[in-house]
């Protein structure tokens, strides 16, 4: 029996570590193994018996580029747990937050770590030699959304002003205009971003699994919402209850946990794609009419694009965090942000928001002192590796039936594991 195997040891432009190892005998796929090979980071273990107010530090530090979404999980899920609810204003400069680190992160990934796959590059550097404008332009956007961060957060990873209840400080109004302004200059180049990734070829694929979002009946839901939806099952569910609708199980060849709708029993997808699947008529104008254009409607069901998909949320971010600081800046003395008073108690809260890269759920249960008692955290890219690995299956199946050479399957499938942006190190928990 004629058998070879493709093996990628750490693939690159990804965060984190991970190996492919894919096994091709007799001219058909034999297996196909998403290896994450980062050893447990112990988290969970790291916030027991900490204050609810420490704990939303820690939690940050799972990932540099999510931390503000961890922030705001960790901070949603301590006042579920005390009964706190917070003001509009507060909700409004979470959302902006989070959607710091949404420009940073897309902003990175297709520039950085995508771009690279399609215009036959090993990475980003050549541009700043061919096309030097679009370079100085990425970074610029990747800039503009770590100083979104820092003007709500306090600094541009690891927030320190945003606590239970609201937010220690904020910036003058004016500063909110400068922001809106800058958001609302960058939207361009966006929409031309849109444009250079509809250009690119991807292999005509539908992922077999099912897709996990956050929604709302009257926003594009990222953070202020608690009701998440499997779209081919059609199962909302309330964030408090997502054990009794998705599992997490172990396998031999991964240090990091898989998932699946418990339903079904099939894998699933989360982050941009399947946002915008989920909220595309919920989109801000400039974004929804890019999508069309681009050809990006629902039902998409192929994961790369994925990338088109962080493009379009990039101009729905810009777009929608203009208007925003634009509210923030008219509305200073009508509202505060300034922490609610609440009673700590015994109890247990569940924070969800999405993370730049899909769902996050945090699970965080406290003693009458407010001390954590218990934690669980579940991150986007846990949730997202069995559904890489049967697309993965799928991908290569296609393309060794078509008679492609190794290096070309095993260049496609790098493609897909990138288009799917993971973060492996927070995948391991």
């Amino acid at each position: 029996m004629a058998k070879s195997t493709i093996n990628v040891d750490h693939v690159a432009r990804v965060e984190g570590h991970g190996d492919i190892r894919l096994v091709i005998a007799d001219g058909a796929v034999e297996s196909v193994q998403m290896r994450v090979v980062e050893p447990a980071r112990l988290f969970e273990s790291m916030v027991r018996g900490r204050s609810y107010r420490e704990v939303s530090y820690v939690a940050s530090r799972i990932c540099g580029i999510c931390s503000a979404t961890h922030v705001v999980t960790d901070l949603k899920a301590v006042e579920d747990a005390f009964g706190v609810e917070v003001t509009e204003r507060t909700k409004d400069l979470r959302e902006l937050m989070v959607y710091g680190s949404y420009i940073q992160n897309h902003a990175t990934h297709l520039f950085v770590f995508a771009a690279p796959d399609f215009i036959g590059q090993e990475s980003v550097f050549p541009l700043a030699e061919t096309n030097r404008e679009l370079f100085d332009k990425a970074l610029g956007l990747k800039a503009l959304g770590n100083e979104l961060s820092t003007k709500v957060g306090g600094r541009p990873v690891h927030p320190i002003t945003a606590v239970v209840g609201g937010f220690t400080s904020e910036i003058p109004g004016d500063e909110y205009l400068r922001l809106a302004d800058k958001l609302e200059e960058a939207i361009p180049f966006a929409l031309q971003t849109v444009d250079l990734f509809r250009s690119f070829r991807v292999q005509p694929l539908a992922t077999e699994g099912d897709m996990l979002a956050m929604v709302a009946d009257d926003h594009y839901a990222i953070e202020r919402a608690n009701t998440a939806r499997f779209l081919k099952a059609g199962e909302d569910f309330a964030a408090a209850r997502y054990e009794d609708f998705l599992e997490e199980y172990l396998v031999d060849h991964s240090s990091a946990k898989f998932a699946r709708v418990r339903s079904t029993g099939t894998p699933y997808m989360t982050g941009a794609l399947a946002r915008v699947n989920a909220s595309w008529d919920k989109l801000c104008p400039q974004a929804k009419v890019a999508a069309a254009k681009a050809g990006l409607r629902p039902p998409e069901l192929n994961p790369m694009m994925n990338n088109l998909a962080q493009a379009v949320e990039i101009v729905d971010a810009l777009e929608r965090c203009a208007q925003l600081c634009r509210k923030l800046a008219e509305t200073a003395g009508e509202d505060t942000s300034e922490p609610v008073e609440f009673e700590v108690s015994a109890g247990r809260g569940v924070g969800f928001t999405e993370a730049p890269r899909g769902a996050a759920f945090h699970d965080l249960e406290f003693d009458d002192e407010g001390n954590v008692v218990h934690a669980s955290i579940l991150t986007p890219t846990a949730q997202n590796v069995a559904n890489l690995e049967g697309d993965m299956l799928q991908l290569a199946n296609l393309l060794v039936d078509e008679g492609a050479p190794e290096d070309v399957v095993k260049l496609e499938v790098e493609k897909l594991v990138r288009a799917y942006d993971p973060c492996l190190s927070c995948s391991v928990h």
